[in-house]
């Protein structure tokens, strides 16, 4: 079943526009097995889901290289914002992880490296729930990052 490429609804395979939000929908696929070639496992989520598999903690990266590499999801802004600024935040991660901390590691007492950490971790969080409750929240920085990888895309 085909899904709106704006909101996610599901629409029938020769609707033009979708029901909910009223958006052109691509023309239907004359070729039902051109989806067997590497995204077959894309055909059934939503663009909703897919922004939100992009925040998945430390391992968001993953279902964010997928929607960037998907051609169901090319023409997705939304999607393709969610997944480069949830790569962008695994890549603050692994900052935090691999220079911030070691550097910073003042005894097991204090060390600012896992405050760093919790605070990447719950920026995954507050994205996850932006994102299911469709909202479009850009995070200082990683934000503007994404904002411009979509917009050099174009």
């Amino acid at each position: 079943m085909p899904f709106c490429t704006q909101c996610g609804n599901p629409v029938g395979g020769t609707d033009t526009f979708c029901a909910k939000c009223g958006a052109r929908q691509a023309a239907a696929d004359p070729e039902p097995s051109a989806h067997l070639h590497g995204n077959a496992f894309l055909g059934g989520i939503t663009p909703r889901t897919a922004a939100m598999l992009c925040y998945i903690p430390v391992l968001g990266w993953i279902p964010s290289i997928f929607v960037l590499a998907a051609d169901r999801f090319q023409n997705d802004r939304t999607a393709r914002f969610h997944a480069f600024q949830g790569l962008y935040l695994f890549v603050v991660w692994l900052l935090v992880d691999r220079v911030v901390a070691p550097i910073f590691s003042f005894g097991p007492d204090f060390n600012p490296g896992k405050l760093l950490h919790l605070a990447v971790f719950g920026a995954w969080v507050f994205m996850l729930v932006k994102t299911s409750q469709q909202q479009m929240f850009r995070l200082p920085i990683v934000g503007e990052l994404a904002d411009r990888s979509v917009a050099e895309q174009r």
